[in-house]
């Protein structure tokens, strides 16, 4: 989404490269890009003018003008303010308030098409993380697609979900889900209501009412990043209207220009809490300012993607692959364990995006193909060929380059790849004392999904 805005701020940076300094007429054309840059990717104008007048206020403070390093200086103010914009460095504004007597009530609202039934689904699987017991309430009494959608992502998620297909009254509905979730001891509800093409009385009214009747610890808006400016219109308007208590934003890994997302907060003063990076149920997370700023300028996003590896890295797997390695070395049934990890994390474009410099990458840099070859060539192997590599001869390779698609020559430089990754263990292990020193902790250095 915010390619183009990077590749421009990117532009702006490489020309201060060449100042020594940051003076007032250097700094005034850089400005002047980032202005045009900004409002080109939809960002409201209100807020373009209040992000330039202060990284024009500090750009030309006395402290900075004292700097040798203009391109730096500039990029961290740019940084700074980018941050301000998107909420601040505080992470407590990002977390969603629970109550201290369960279950916590969580009221998803916003225009029909944003997705709020799928968010209704992400959210519960981000609170089963945490071993939280999650109630998810139908409660879109004017579209029974919408009922039918939340209670098969219930099946999925092994999640409860609260549905009363005869019942058209949604107060009435959020009332009964609430007294059933403290029956069942629910931590967390999650009332999915119903949504308009438009903005309009009858349906702020219902909202309103389901407020009033079960008191929702968090009023969450989800805006379809796509729409841009609209986002944010209707953002303030149910702000206004039912005192939101935060945003989350889906869509976010499509191709529209960002604006929604770097006006939202500073529009309606409410906090992101969540953004939507993919259509899947795990393709959620929560919203931190100072890491969206630093992705939005290309300078990765280590603290995500080391979260992401962590989540993706299986305790038992990871004593299993160390205990192999501290006995004899790697295999291919272990090269292949590793890739479907690294799969879990997401695709290779997305993983390449949360690395700092890698930002800009595109999808034709990012070599997938590669990854299916190799699995396809170790698909191809025995179960006993898989273990030890030092049997496949001439023939052996030719049957496995044939069951893969590939040649023999692939075969060749794959075996060679195990045998230099086995060579690097085997100097991990004198480096850290022994095959008895090497645990799985280790190897996550070694391995840095």
């Amino acid at each position: 989404m915010f390619n183009t805005l990077n590749e421009k701020l990117q532009s702006v940076f490489k020309k201060m490269r060449g100042e020594a300094r940051i003076t007032e007429d250097n700094i005034k054309e850089a400005i002047r890009q980032v202005k045009m840059a900004m409002l080109e990717a939809d960002v409201n104008y209100k807020v373009v003018k209040k992000f330039i007048s202060g990284v024009q206020e500090k750009a030309l403070g006395e402290e900075v003008l004292k700097s040798l390093s203009a391109d730096q200086v500039f990029i961290k103010i740019v940084n700074d303010e980018l941050t301000s914009i998107l909420g601040g460095e505080d992470p407590s504004a990002s977390k969603i308030t629970l109550s201290s007597t369960p279950p916590t009530i969580i009221m998803l609202v916003g225009l029909q098409g944003s997705g709020k039934t799928t968010t209704a689904g992400k959210l519960a699987k981000h609170f089963q993380k945490n071993d939280k017991r999650v109630l998810m309430v139908a409660d879109d009494i004017y579209r029974p697609a919408a009922i039918d959608q939340l209670e098969v992502l219930g099946k999925q998620l092994g999640v409860d979900v609260y549905s009363d297909k005869d019942n058209k009254n949604a107060v009435d509905i959020a009332q009964k889900s609430y007294e059933y979730a403290k029956k069942s001891a629910k931590d967390i509800v999650i009332i999915d209501t119903a949504g308009r093409l438009h903005v309009n009385n009858e349906l702020m009214d219902e909202l309103f009412n389901i407020k009033k009747a079960v008191s929702p610890d968090e009023i969450l808006f989800v805006a379809d990043a796509m729409t841009g400016q609209d986002a944010v219109n209707v953002a303030t308007k149910f702000n206004n209207d039912l005192d939101i208590s935060g945003v989350i934003l889906t869509k976010l890994d499509g191709d529209a220009r960002g604006g929604a997302a770097l006006s939202i907060r500073e529009v309606t003063g409410k906090p992101l809490k969540y953004v939507g990076v993919g259509e899947k149920l795990d393709a959620f997370e929560p919203f931190y300012p100072d890491r969206m700023a630093s992705r939005i300028l290309g300078m990765g996003d280590v603290v995500s993607l080391v979260e992401m590896a962590q989540d993706a890295i299986e305790e038992d797997e990871a004593e299993k692959l160390a205990d192999k390695v501290s006995k004899g070395g790697m295999d291919f049934n272990d090269m292949l364990s590793q890739f479907k990890m690294i799969r879990k994390m997401g695709s290779f474009e997305s993983i390449m995006k949360l690395m700092p410099g890698m930002g800009n990458m595109k999808k034709a840099d990012v070599d997938e193909d590669q990854i299916k070859k190799i699995e396809a060539i170790i698909n191809s192997m025995t179960p006993r060929e898989r273990r030890y590599y030092k049997l496949l001869n001439g023939s052996r390779k030719k049957r496995i380059a044939r069951g893969s698609g590939t040649s023999v020559s692939d075969v060749n430089k794959l075996i060679s790849q195990l045998q230099q990754m086995n060579k690097m263990l085997k100097k991990f292990k004198k480096k850290y004392g022994g095959a008895d020193k090497i645990d799985k902790n280790m190897l996550k250095n070694i391995f840095p999904m």
